[in-house]
């Protein structure tokens, strides 16, 4: 009879167990699995080298599947929080404390936490431009070109198209030839493209529009200048781009510090 590792309930207290319970279906379930993980290792409620509840134990204390805990310890695993042993299964990492960076979007409380993040991606994403354009070749241009006419659709169907928009500054990271730019772009997310509030802001759908109609403009103007293999022209436009919606967000920054 094979003998069953203790559970950390019984070590620890189930009192002390948050991550033992029910999740609530709005966010993501991965992420949500993740994140109670992470904050019980945070707050040292599971030491270094605690075995982590079996995938058992976590399927049905918190109402998941097998397959959102097997990603749960994988993202866990690669942040360094955990590590895992065949046949054994997870434990805290024995130095749990050195994280790599990382930003959580709900971590972004204020709008100065956003504007941070956007100079953030501002540096990262000019010096991808102009990379793409030295290293463009034809199957590269294709993804960006893909996302450019989906923001258009997007926009004709009145929708914020934000997916799209993230689409679009993602295949340009790719078209980089460094998968590191996709994979940073990627890690930041679709929260540094603040849509939804600068559009709630701005009032009348067709506001809205011509707000859109002129951020695809700039793209437009990226397209172009990467399309042609014009590595000072893509670094320029991306740029303008990043740096004018900076400049829109300020201002919605500076709407709400007044109506305050």
């Amino acid at each position: 009879m094979t003998r069953r590792p203790s559970s950390l309930a019984a070590s620890h207290g189930a009192d002390k167990l948050a991550l033992l319970r029910p999740l609530r279906p709005a966010r993501n379930l991965t992420e949500e699995v993740v994140a109670r993980i992470a904050e019980e290792i945070r707050k040292g409620r599971l030491e270094p080298g605690a075995r982590l509840p079996t995938e058992q134990e976590l399927m049905k204390a918190m109402g998941v599947s097998r397959t959102v805990v097997r990603e749960a310890v994988a993202a866990l695993r690669a942040e360094g929080l955990v590590t895992t042993r065949q046949g054994s299964g997870a434990f805290v990492a024995a130095d749990a404390s050195r994280v790599p960076f990382r930003i959580d979007p709900e971590g972004l409380s204020s709008i100065g936490d956003v504007l941070e993040v956007m100079e953030l991606r501002l540096a990262i994403e000019v010096e991808a431009a102009a990379l793409a354009a030295e290293r463009i070749t034809p199957e590269r241009l294709v993804p960006i070109g893909r996302a450019l006419r989906d923001i258009e659709a997007a926009i004709l169907r009145g929708e914020g198209a934000i997916n799209e928009d993230f689409a679009f500054h993602r295949a340009i990271a790719e078209a980089s030839g460094n998968p590191r730019f996709a994979q940073l772009l990627e890690f930041l997310g679709r929260h540094v493209i603040p849509r939804q509030s600068v559009r709630v802001s701005i009032g009348t759908p067709r506001a809205q529009r011509q707000y859109l109609v002129g951020i695809q403009k700039e793209h437009g103007r990226i397209y172009e200048a990467i399309r042609a293999g014009q590595s000072a022209e893509a670094r320029k436009a991306m740029r303008t781009h990043l740096t004018r919606s900076l400049q829109r967000y300020r201002g919605l920054a500076e709407r709400h510090l007044h109506a305050g």
